[in-house]
């Protein structure tokens, strides 16, 4: 995608969303990495659901602590892979507490030596909680990045290196929501809306669905090529952990 057409591209998801934020409901800056950290293979509806008792009931990481692994599965039971990520909640929480005074590093270094927080976590919560210019690459900005010709990368890491490498000034601080957002409502998995998008004339995709009800014209080799980058995307949402028995991979 040319430069014009990426400044474009960005000012018309901007002039259609001003304020982009995430979906994700959250009281503070530890509820955010506690949701973010949860959310992986899970959707914000689903997470907000089981976090809602929680985080009226925990708000710093030492009252996460004292309240204990058994107790905090009980909360997130809904979700999946609930037992490692209750796991990684309580342990982060320990070591927020023992090294960083109980309070969220701002420094991508610090919150990826956390257990069970990635790249994509530190990403979200540097950009929503301290406003600094990062790029989450999830499921949807690794198929939009790649649909579009906006960003393309085999790898979530190669996808964030072309956005942070293409994305202009003014929009920069918003651009991981703008993607998100359009990937989500907008240029979906299966079947792109493309016929109602705002960037449709920009985009590079060569299935473009233009009615509604029509289906994409892409081959099968393309399909599976897709899937398999989000099943990369997915993987690399958080630091891998040891599979519990009876969970599913």
């Amino acid at each position: 995608m040319k430069k014009d057409h990426i400044f474009e591209f960005f000012r018309r998801l901007a002039e259609a969303n001003p304020a982009p934020e995430t979906e994700l409901a959250f009281g503070n800056t530890y509820q955010l990495l506690v949701a973010v950290t949860i959310s992986a293979q899970a959707t914000d509806v689903g997470v907000n659901k089981a976090t809602k008792r929680l985080f009226a009931q925990v708000t710093t990481p030492a009252q996460m602590v004292a309240l204990g692994e058994e107790a905090l599965k009980e909360h997130i039971k809904s979700i999946g892979l609930f037992n490692t990520k209750a796991k990684n909640v309580i342990a982060l929480s320990e070591m927020l507490v023992r090294d960083h005074g109980g309070e969220v590093p701002a420094d991508r270094d610090a919150l990826t030596a956390l257990p069970g927080v990635g790249r994509k976590t530190a990403n979200v919560v540097l950009n929503t909680a301290f406003g600094m210019e990062t790029f989450a690459v999830d499921t949807h900005i690794f198929r939009v990045g790649n649909r579009t010709g906006l960003a393309k990368g085999k790898t979530p890491e190669a996808v964030e290196a072309q956005l942070d490498k293409k994305v202009p000034a003014p929009f920069r601080l918003g651009a991981h929501h703008w993607l998100i957002l359009h990937g989500r409502y907008v240029c979906k998995a299966r079947t792109p809306e493309c016929w109602r998008c705002t960037v449709v004339d920009l985009c590079g995709f060569k299935g473009k669905v233009l009615e509604k009800g029509a289906k994409p014209a892409t081959t099968p080799k393309t399909r599976a090529t897709s899937r398999k980058g989000d099943a990369r995307a997915r993987s690399q949402a958080g630091k891998p952990a040891a599979r519990p028995e009876g969970e599913p991979s």
